[in-house]
């Protein structure tokens, strides 16, 4: 399992030309590298990971700060290296992240045809909570709101690394 030979740390601009080449992947209308570097050099209420192995970033994930909630913005793993625990490693490191700073819920968006990230986001706690009409710009599919409140037992994998 790669999950085992997996780092995660937080981002740095000179991470982005390879978490590009994940999002190209992942995304139909991906971010610009200026988006990343606002939310990476900018946003003090922006937290972003990356998970590398080798010397390759194969995903990343990122969350707002509002109060005491987190907003996941974005999560992708390279589909080379999809169903190998990347995801749930990343988001375990970003709800670690995120607890530190007094985040007690987090919430995301997810296609309502992305029923392989629907089924991660349930077994880390997520539950649906409402709908988006129309809510992605390149095909206007509808997006499903779930939310994940966190308690004692906020994290649920074994493969944590403290950042």
């Amino acid at each position: 399992m790669a999950g085992t030979n997996v780092v995660y740390r937080v981002m740095t601009v000179d991470d982005i030309p390879m978490v590009q080449l994940v999002e190209r992947k992942c995304f139909t209308t991906p971010w610009s590298r200026n988006i990343f570097i606002s939310e990476v050099t900018r946003n003090d209420n922006a937290i972003y990971i990356v998970a590398v192995v080798g010397e390759r970033i194969v995903g990343y994930a990122g969350i707002w700060i509002i109060l005491d909630e987190g907003h996941i913005t974005n999560i992708a793993v390279d589909p080379a290296f999809q169903r190998q625990g990347i995801g749930q490693g990343l988001l375990d490191v970003l709800t670690h992240a995120a607890v530190q700073r007094g985040v007690i819920a987090m919430t995301l968006e997810v296609r309502v045809s992305n029923t392989g990230a629907q089924a991660l986001y349930s077994k880390l706690g997520f539950v649906p909570n409402g709908i988006r009409k129309q809510y992605y710009q390149d095909d206007k599919e509808d997006a499903l709101i779930m939310w994940r409140e966190l308690g004692a037992e906020w994290t649920s994998t074994g493969n944590r690394n403290e950042l």
